[in-house]
Parts: structure tokens; sequence; C-alpha cells
């Protein structure tokens, strides 16, 4: 994924002589701030040309930042700055912004930093603070959570989302807000019927099908062929759709999408897991692809937050059903037929360490059509579960620290017991159980590897939305 711009305006004292001084101070924070940021290998920096120390530099360095696609805003402050020029300079910048406070203490930069703030709270505009050394790795995790989650919320205007199908078999939690999608967080909605999936796969041609399958026949762990539900023509049928809704989608210029399914396509024609394992996979037989958002049941919002987790993350994210709890292990079974990209098999970017821990079973009777379902054990290691969801008409999400667990000799008979078909994660939260039913709003969840709390609780204060944090 592209490199997020970040512009950098430093501010200074409003005194000619005084900010003369302060020149190199100021340029010398600068740069550390810069060289911080442009180490992590995400963000490319665009500083201002000179530093801020009259109205008219605020407004030309400002909108330089615009110009030249800077998508958030860091004011920096090392000395004591005039508070004005950041306001000015808040009319013009990219928003939203992070006010950064040097440690400095032979000048007062923090007195600077709180005269700004206050004063973009006079008239409403929204900023975040940070304040210490730069070079402190606890500083900079602050700062680059803030800057990924600004830049995941406008990368969402503008964006395009594919809803293939309708509403799937009742479910009031997957239709989306039109009006809010939009109000919120600049999101298009696009209605595509299921037949253009279907009509779609007829034009794909059969040796482009037939590769695909030989590609993965050598590297899935095993396919169980069943000559009725999963046989080779089957799985070819599947891939033909994987590339029919690829061409959906760079025909009518989609970002994300998610796919109702059931029952008309489970029924009549195949399921789409193969489609949505390896649209939100970063790779397919063709080679690697930026990961796709795919969500199974055409779960709108579920999609929204996989995007949203994705653009933070630079990650695959998975989709689950929140499925079973198992006591004896206190972890939550989060199973579903579709959506568990195979990455999560194995946490690697090289598909062969993946699919050899990956099986293709044949659906079973929830989806008479056939098809293979795509189904393997989420490999362990932290992760941060997330989901949008909408109370009496507000958005609101739920935040879940947590761990894909390994169960041992024990993983195959708890998959059993459930759904032995289908792809697993064993998920132990960091709250009761009880606590995290008895106020959950959806049957679906999305996770990512990785720790992500800041940066989602950031991006609902930058959004205007609640959250809740299910940590203990």
């Amino acid at each position: 994924m592209k490199k997020i711009k970040v512009g950098i305006l430093t501010f200074s004292d409003g005194r000619e002589f005084v900010h003369r001084d302060l020149i190199d101070i100021n340029k010398k924070f600068e740069g550390k701030l810069k060289e911080r940021l442009e180490a992590t290998e995400e963000i490319e920096v665009i500083t201002g040309s000179e530093i801020v120390w009259k109205p008219s530099i605020a407004k030309r360095e400002a909108l330089k930042l615009r110009n030249e696609g800077a998508e958030v805003t860091i004011f920096n402050y090392a000395v004591w700055a005039f508070p004005h020029f950041t306001v000015i300079a808040g009319k013009f910048a990219p928003q939203p912004f992070l006010l950064f406070g040097n440690v400095n203490p032979k000048y007062p930069g923090m007195v600077g930093m709180l005269a700004a703030a206050g004063s973009l709270d006079h008239d409403g505009t929204f900023s975040k603070r940070v304040w210490g050394d730069i070079e402190n790795d606890e500083v900079l995790h602050r700062v680059i959570a803030f800057i990924r989650a600004a830049a995941a919320k406008n990368r969402l205007k503008g964006a395009r989302y594919g809803l293939i199908g309708g509403r799937p078999m009742g479910m009031y939690t997957a239709v989306p807000n039109v009006d809010l999608w939009n109000s919120l967080f600049g999101v298009d909605i696009e209605h595509i019927d299921q037949y253009e999936i279907i009509r779609r796969s007829e034009l794909i041609p059969v040796e482009k099908a037939k590769r695909a399958r030989e590609w993965l026949e050598s590297r899935v762990g095993k396919i169980h062929y069943d000559d009725k539900q999963l046989t080779p023509e089957k799985l070819e049928l599947q891939i033909k759709s994987y590339y029919a809704v690829k061409d959906i989608m760079e025909e009518m210029e989609l970002d994300f999408v998610g796919i109702k399914a059931q029952p008309e396509l489970t029924n009549n024609f195949a399921t789409m897991d193969v489609t949505e394992a390896f649209l939100n996979d970063p790779y397919d037989w063709d080679g690697p692809h930026e990961p796709i958002v795919c969500a199974t049941e055409a779960d709108s919002d579920g999609a929204l937050t996989m995007q949203i987790l994705k653009s933070i993350s630079k990650s695959p994210v998975l989709f689950a059903d929140v499925r079973h709890y198992d006591a004896e292990f206190d972890v939550l079974d989060l199973c579903n037929s579709g959506s568990h990209a195979t990455f999560f098999a194995g946490k690697s970017y090289v598909p062969e360490e993946n699919l050899k821990h990956v099986e293709f079973y044949p659906e079973g009777f929830y989806f008479p059509a056939g098809g293979a379902s795509v189904r393997h054990i989420a490999a362990p290691g932290k992760v941060t579960i997330a989901r949008l969801m909408r109370k009496n008409g507000k958005y609101w999400m739920a935040i879940i620290p947590a761990e894909f667990v390994d169960l041992g000799d024990r993983a195959e008979e708890k998959a059993f017991n459930t759904q032995i078909e289908w792809p697993h994660a064993f998920a132990k939260l960091e709250v009761p159980i009880d606590e995290f039913l008895s106020t959950y709003g959806s049957n679906h969840c999305h996770a990512v590897y990785g720790d992500y709390v800041e940066e989602l609780k950031t991006f609902c204060e930058i959004s205007g939305i609640d959250y809740r944090l299910y940590r203990g």
C-alpha cells in the first residue's frame, strides 16, 4: 500500500528578531521529527519551505501542504509560537491536525502548543496532542497511531463500496445506512445484482480457470474432492467467480465489496468462499496483490470495518462469525464459511507457507450448490478485533484486544465440534465472556494481527463516534 503523506509545519515567535535567533533550533527539532517518521518506511514527509512566523507564511505553507497531497498535518512546537499562526494555518492545511510538543525546556514550546490547542478548541477545530521526545519509542508510537488513523479516515473519502446482492437471511446488522456512510465517512455505495457474477463467470476462459486450479492443487495441503459437491469443475467455477468479481470491481471502480451469496448463489450456483478468501489475501495464483476487502453475506458494516482495519494495519483482515464459546480453554471459536484469507493460516506473505496448512472441503448441507470451503486454523498471535455497529441510529465501534491461541493437539477436536469444513480462529479475550456477549452488537467480527487499539480509538475520535474498549 502507498505511503502516507504527512505534512509538518513548525511554528515560531512572531517577533522577527526572536524568530531569527530560533531558526536553527526549530529546524533541528523539525528535522528530527521528519527523520524519525520517514525511518518507519510507511510515511512520506512534506515540510513547509519556511518556519511559520507571519500570518501570510502560515497560509502559504498550509496551502503548500494541501497542494502537495498531504493527508495529515502535524503542527510542530519547539519554542513559544504565536497561537494565531496555528489558527490561520488550520483554515488551509489538510485535516485532521496533530499538535506535537517537543522536549525543549529552555524554551516554552509546551506553552506554545497549549496556547495553539486552546485556540483551535475555541472555534471547534478538532486536534489531538502528543508531547515528548520523538526518539522515545512510546512517543513515536502515539504519533504513528494518529497518522494511521487520520489517513484511514481520509482515504475513505470518495471510496466506492460494491454491495453485490442485498440483505442476507434477514440480517439487519448487515445492511448499510447510505446517509450515515456518506455523511460520516464519505463512502459511496453501488448496488449490483448477483447475476453479474454468474454472467461474467461464463466469459472467463476455461484455460485461465484450469491453470489456477492446478496452481492450487500443487500448493493447498489437501483438496477433498468428493465427485459431488466438490469437483475440479466446481472449483474452476469458483475461480471464474473470483475473476468475475475482480472484473466488476475494475469496471465500476470499486474499492471494496460485500457479496450476499446466501441463498441464491449458494443454492443454485456455487459458494463464494474461494472468491472471498483470495480477494482478502495478499496474493493469488497470478502473483502478489494488495488485499481487497470482501465481506461475506454482504455484511456492509463489516466490510467498512475491514476497510478501516486494512488501511490502518496494511495487512489482510479476517471476517468471522462469533460462533461458539469454549469454556474449557476460555476462547471464542471464530468460524465462518467465507472471508478467512489463507494468510491467517501461517501469517506469511509467501502463499506456499500458508497454503500448506489449508484444506479445501466440500461445503456441506448448508450450501447445496456446492464448492470448496477454504479451511484452516488461524496461526497464533496478538490480534485486534473490531466492529462498527449501530445503536439507535448512531455508530459505535467495539475494540477488542485479544490473542489467537494454539490449542495444540486439541485444535482439530474443537474444530470438529463446530464445523470441521470451515476455517477457525481461537480467540482469547481480555474481558469475561459475559461482558462481551451481553454488550456486543453483531454476529460478526473482524481482526488483524497486531495491536491497533490506539489507532482505532483515534479513528473514532476523529470521526465523532463512540467506542467501547473491551479490556480488563
